[in-house]
């Protein structure tokens, strides 16, 4: 059985679960409690030497990072159908694993947790780059339904969760309409889990 350690506010932790349940995946949720820091001790640690959400547990594997788990988990079990063969194509789903760690973790993501768990930061850095993320993939997706290819890739699987969830950090998405379709279309994907909303931000 595949064991997901993670916290169900988590982006980084929704896009796993995502994922194995678009490829039909059994697998057992084991809920970390970050407030208490449980991903800082050492039997977790042991797991993760970065002592974050999510790790994946899958017979002898133990792999930590969101990302690096959707790359395990598509050549392993999705027949690479998620991540293109060809070179180019390939590279192009790289890219915005990429931004996914950069961008929107540093965007959507952050401006999402201030708000979540009240801290005193500053949110109008991270809601600037915010827009100026969306601002370019509803470029993107202005010439094509996927961010990085004719069909859903891991590119859509590992933005999703943040940015669907851009408004609890008061980043609204009302100015985004092919952000906004393309959100619709990945939750209309067979075996779509959504992530647990919480009312903060614009949605309070």
């Amino acid at each position: 059985m595949i064991k997901l350690h993670g916290m169900r506010l988590s982006g980084h932790s929704h896009r796993v679960e995502l994922f194995l349940s678009l490829l039909k995946l059994p697998f057992e949720y084991v809920e970390v409690d970050l407030l208490s820091r449980q991903h800082k001790t050492p039997e977790f640690i042991e797991m993760n030497c970065f002592g974050q959400v999510p790790v994946l547990q899958d017979g002898d594997v133990t792999l930590g990072d969101s990302n690096a788990i959707l790359v395990y988990l598509d050549a392993r079990y999705g027949e690479r159908r998620w991540m293109p063969r060809d070179v180019l194509a390939a590279a192009q789903v790289q890219r915005w694993l990429s931004v996914a760690a950069g961008q929107l973790a540093f965007g959507p993501a952050a401006a999402r947790v201030i708000q979540l768990f009240k801290r005193p930061d500053d949110p109008a850095p991270a809601i600037a780059r915010s827009h100026a993320l969306l601002a370019v993939m509803e470029g993107e997706l202005g010439k094509r339904e996927w961010l990085a290819a004719p069909e859903p890739t891991l590119a859509d699987i590992a933005l999703y969760s943040y940015t669907a969830h851009a408004p609890e950090g008061n980043v609204s998405l009302d100015d985004y309409p092919n952000v906004r379709a393309w959100l619709a279309r990945i939750e209309a994907l067979p075996g779509f889990v959504p992530m647990k909303v919480s009312p903060v931000g614009l949605r309070a």
